[in-house]
């Protein structure tokens, strides 16, 4: 790693977080913030954001740092669609999010076709899919958010990267659950195609998870909706998944649509650099929390709360609940 967000000795619990996937199993380069989201793959200076500060190029070949996958945690779910408004009418600060991919292997040009997945809980920390997972604190039921999102897809969906290697989504800013920070999954697959309106075939080069500064988090989740959910939140230090290194960790870069006004929304950018031969199964490091009994998926971190209520990935919003 290059840059350290702190000089602490590593705990157990993180050191299991990042040791869990290798550079071979899907290694990822951060390159730099894409100034003023051009769909470019032009030099760009050491540019200083909110976030801290993102340097190299992606012409120059300097895919400065190799990262370790993180676990794609309990709440992936496959068959996201493909397209760039993941929001589905959920209610939240509106986030735009740039991601620029790139080949490490050579030079870092662009990858064309490259699919990026993303997918993120909603405001007060629930995932379609697993509606009655309690996000941990006090929150409403998720079914009381007066949304007409559909219980299986809201939040989540792919993105085919464009000549630029850019892929673009309109989102909003995610909420948190215990005993996680605020985050968003992602996976970049290369290899397969748009069928039937999602992304089938080719493999997984990496998955990893993308992180906000705890000062703009905890300034949004001062707004409504997220004020309802109540709590401790917890902080990038004391993450079981982020493990420092700003950018390079994953930690995004965020501008503010409108100075002094969070509610008005940000942009967030980074440039992920991968290896198109790379294959990488998702069971990196790390975790997310713990699904309903009789979710699809995943292994929560042995710290993680109990579900409130058992529940199938095929839950409709006329039927969660969660408890606080």
């Amino acid at each position: 790693m290059t840059g350290n967000h702190k000089n602490t000795s590593i705990t157990r619990r993180r050191a299991l977080a990042v040791t869990g996937g290798t550079v071979a199993a899907g290694g990822l380069a951060v390159v730099g913030y894409q100034s003023a989201f051009a769909d470019t793959t032009t030099d760009t200076a050491a540019t200083t954001g909110t976030t801290g500060t993102a340097s190299a190029s992606s012409t120059t070949g300097a895919c400065m740092t190799l990262m370790s996958s993180v676990t794609e945690g309990p709440y992936y779910l496959d068959g996201a669609l493909v397209r760039k408004d993941i929001t589905e009418g959920k209610s939240g600060v509106p986030l735009t999010l740039r991601l620029t991919v790139v080949d490490t292997t050579d030079g870092c040009t662009p990858v064309p076709g490259a699919a990026v997945e993303i997918w993120h809980c909603d405001a007060w920390g629930y995932y379609s899919g697993y509606t009655t997972a309690n996000p941990g604190g006090s929150a409403p039921a998720e079914s009381e958010d007066g949304s007409t999102a559909d219980d299986n897809t809201y939040l989540r969906g792919y993105q085919i990267a464009n000549a630029n290697g850019v892929v673009k989504f309109e989102t909003i800013f995610p909420g948190w659950y215990t005993p996680r920070t605020c985050h968003i999954h992602l996976k970049v697959h290369t290899g397969g195609e748009k069928e039937d309106g999602t992304y089938e075939g080719g493999k997984v080069n990496y998955t990893g998870q993308l992180f906000f500064a705890d000062d703009i988090a905890q300034e949004v989740f001062t707004l409504e909706p997220y004020a309802k959910h109540s709590g401790t939140y917890t902080k990038l230090d004391d993450d079981m998944v982020y493990e420092g290194g700003g950018a390079a960790g994953g930690l995004l870069t965020l501008k503010p649509v409108k100075k002094a006004d969070p509610s008005k929304g940000y942009k967030g950018s980074l440039t992920l650099g991968v290896d198109p031969d790379a294959e990488n199964t998702g069971a990196g490091g790390g975790g997310g929390g713990t699904p309903p009994g009789g979710a699809p998926t995943g292994t929560p971190p042995s710290d993680a709360p109990t579900a409130s209520a058992s529940a199938s990935s095929t839950s409709t919003s006329s039927t969660s609940s969660s408890s606080s």
